[in-house]
């Protein structure tokens, strides 16, 4: 039997999560497996991964073959690199001891990766939320100079206007004045 370490799909539509299983190869993708062995989301960033490192390495120095994607899981998590190591420990190219601490400084910077990445991606998010701001500040400081413009091009119209009013109704009571005056009448047609 052809033992494999693949991942299951399981989540909704577009929003995918995955288990890390051990299953024969002849299974479905989804279908019967022997153990789960832990979780993969690719939804956040960076990807969350759960995985069983014993039992993986247990499976893996049984005989199970990992598919591509898992064992790039298997490599982040370190698991490979265990692996390795151990084979050389068998092999007598290093000590037990010397596998541990190899295996130690890796784990120590793959947590300062990962923390730099976390960080980097706090600080362009941050970086990239101020960039927004600046730009929508800048839209509505062009919006409302456009709208003090408007409003002052409309409150000179509207000067103009009352302007002219009151220089017609000027006018108009200069002319209803003189209307208003006595007509002198002639006594020679009398």
């Amino acid at each position: 039997m052809a033992v494999k370490i693949r991942l299951a799909r399981h989540g909704k539509k577009n929003f995918a999560f995955f288990h890390v299983v051990v299953a024969d190869s002849r299974a479905p993708r989804d279908g019967r497996f022997i153990e789960r062995i832990g979780t993969y989301n690719p939804n956040t960033n960076p990807a969350l991964i759960e995985l069983d490192a014993e039992s993986a390495l247990k499976w893996l120095n049984n005989g199970a073959q990992p598919t591509d994607t898992c064992r790039r899981i298997l490599s982040y998590k370190g698991v490979l690199l265990k692996k390795h190591l151990m084979d050389g420990v068998k092999k007598g190219a290093l000590t037990e001891e010397g596998a541990n601490e190899k295996l130690e400084a890796w784990f120590q910077e793959k947590a300062q990766q990962i923390a730099n990445k976390k960080s980097s991606l706090e600080q362009e998010g941050r970086s990239q939320r101020k960039s927004r701001l600046q730009a929508e500040a800048k839209v509505n400081e062009e919006k409302a100079a456009a709208l003090a413009k408007k409003r002052s091009a409309a409150a000179i119209k509207a000067a103009e206007e009352r302007a002219a009013l009151a220089a017609q109704a000027a006018a108009e009571a200069e002319g209803e004045g003189d209307a208003d005056a006595p007509i002198e009448t002639s006594d020679d047609a009398s």
